[in-house]
């Protein structure tokens, strides 16, 4: 363990680790919960992570989804994720007992509300959140609450198609004012949409769109993404209306920030627009408006959307409080090879990748955080940032995973550089605290975790938890606010 060279961390500064209700909770069929668009993701033994990458890409189509929803020949990972649903007090715990101040994780739209239209919460699913989040409050851990993380409940996809339908809207609209109703005396902050500009990359997790529902599917997606910035608005003029100072409504993105390939212009000024197109949802929720290079790029790949002016109006008059962003790795653009459209991107040959082909940039959330406040000047929680591994359990029960300290180690100095210069980070939150199943591979094997979960990717296991020495440094950060790494 080093001294950090930036140990600018405030007193009272967040640092915790974040999860999804749908990648940890499990018990899909229990207390009433309906499928989500997680539900029905599955693990496909024998592919490589490249190929496992691929078919995430690809999405699935009308009818993969309704046979998934009845098969029984795979097995769907994130049904049953770590039992979180029934372990979160021993969970939750451990966390405490390593200093966390925060956790961020979601409350499952599908389990609150199982088919999304009903006229009734599941008052069972109110009662559970309930109880997670006092003990949450009672072992000193501020909740981050996320909306929806991945959670769009199926028949929303099959009976409505999706988030494109602004049928949807009141819907989520329901939901989340049932939230904030529950349980807003307990929880400050709130993210309404997980990583609100993902659709382009995870179109069918993110606004349960499968691949061949809508003709024009990028216009599609643009208008899922419109409505969901809708309800985030609506959301945050409802909290207004409680008169609860305490109620903080943010947005979250996942970081896609790219750097030019070279000194040549054009690789510059690709690099610069993709870049601007990563950051219009966020000045739309910001500042109110659609920016007109989103407006032209629209225009230009025919793209056009519903939107009416009470829409517009109404996410002028409500921005949002907090960004908060993930961040795992950089990309680059070069112009004689990319486009300019969103994720058509090349790897940096000067990083090193991780074995999904993630690669490792520490100074690139540097540069994504200076740039967000600079643009923004609001408050910024980091909601995930984390390094995917095959760990290994020794015959002790110990872990030795000294990579992922030194990957967290190193993005913590880099925040504490950009809080030197003025950037407002007031909450760290490190990916998957307790190994949980893989969003994007449906893999139990890519552990993010500072605790192991004795659980393989066909779900074979005991489910007991064991320390990572990861867990005992980031305990150390933790103590020493960030000071030692």
């Amino acid at each position: 363990m080093k001294n950090n060279k930036f140990p600018y961390f405030q007193e009272g500064f967040l640092w915790g680790g974040a999860q999804a209700a749908s990648q940890a909770d499990g018990a899909f069929d229990e207390d009433g919960k309906g499928l989500n668009s997680s539900d029905v993701q599955p693990y496909l033994n024998g592919l490589s992570n490249a190929q496992i990458q691929k078919l995430e890409e690809q999405g699935m189509t009308i009818k993969q989804v309704k046979e998934n929803c009845n098969d029984q020949k795979h097995y769907y990972p994130k049904r049953y994720g770590i039992d979180f649903y029934h372990t979160y007090k021993s969970d939750l715990k451990l966390l405490a007992d390593a200093g966390f101040k925060t956790f961020r994780t979601s409350l499952d739209w599908s389990r609150i509300f199982p088919n999304g239209d009903d006229e009734t919460p599941n008052e069972t699913a109110l009662k559970h959140y309930s109880d997670m989040i006092d003990c949450m409050v009672e072992l000193g851990i501020e909740p981050i609450i996320t909306m929806n993380h991945y959670e769009t409940p199926i028949n929303i996809t099959l009976k409505y198609g999706g988030w494109p339908n602004k049928k949807v809207i009141p819907m989520f609209e329901k939901f989340g004012k049932t939230l904030l109703d529950y349980f807003g005396d307990r929880v400050k902050y709130w993210i309404v949409v997980n990583q609100i500009n993902m659709v382009q990359i995870e179109p069918w997790l993110s606004v349960g769109v499968a691949a061949d529902q809508y003709q024009n599917t990028q216009q599609a997606l643009y208008q899922a993404m419109h409505n969901q910035v809708v309800a985030a608005a609506w959301l945050k003029n409802y909290a207004r209306s409680l008169n609860n100072p305490n109620l903080h409504i943010g947005t979250m993105v996942a970081d896609g920030t790219v750097y030019p390939a070279s000194s040549k212009p054009d690789d510059i000024v690709l690099a610069m627009q993709q870049n601007r197109m990563q950051y219009f949802v966020t000045d739309l929720q910001f500042r109110g408006k659609y920016p007109q290079f989103a407006l032209n790029y629209f225009k230009d790949n025919g793209i056009n959307l519903d939107i009416n002016d009470d829409e517009l109006k109404l996410i002028e008059q409500n921005p949002m409080d907090f960004l908060a962003i993930s961040y795992y790795y950089s990309k680059m653009v070069d112009s004689k090879v990319n486009k300019m459209q969103p994720a058509d991107t090349i790897q940096n040959p000067n990083l090193k990748q991780s074995d999904w082909g993630w690669a490792v940039d520490p100074q690139g959330l540097y540069n994504s955080l200076s740039q967000y406040y600079d643009r923004y000047q609001k408050p910024i929680i980091i909601a995930e940032n984390g390094f995917g591994a095959y760990d290994k359990l020794e015959e002790d029960n110990s872990v030795h995973d000294n990579y992922r300290s030194d990957y967290l180690g190193a993005h913590i100095e880099q925040i504490g550089r950009a809080i030197n210069d003025g950037v407002k980070v007031i909450a760290y939150c490190a990916w998957g605290p307790i190994d949980i199943v893989s969003c994007s591979s449906q893999q139990m094997s890519k552990r993010y975790g500072f605790i192991y979960v004795d659980k393989d990717d066909n779900g074979k296991g005991t489910g007991n938890r064991y320390l990572k020495d990861s867990y005992y440094w980031y305990k150390n950060v933790i103590e020493s606010n960030g000071a030692k790494i």
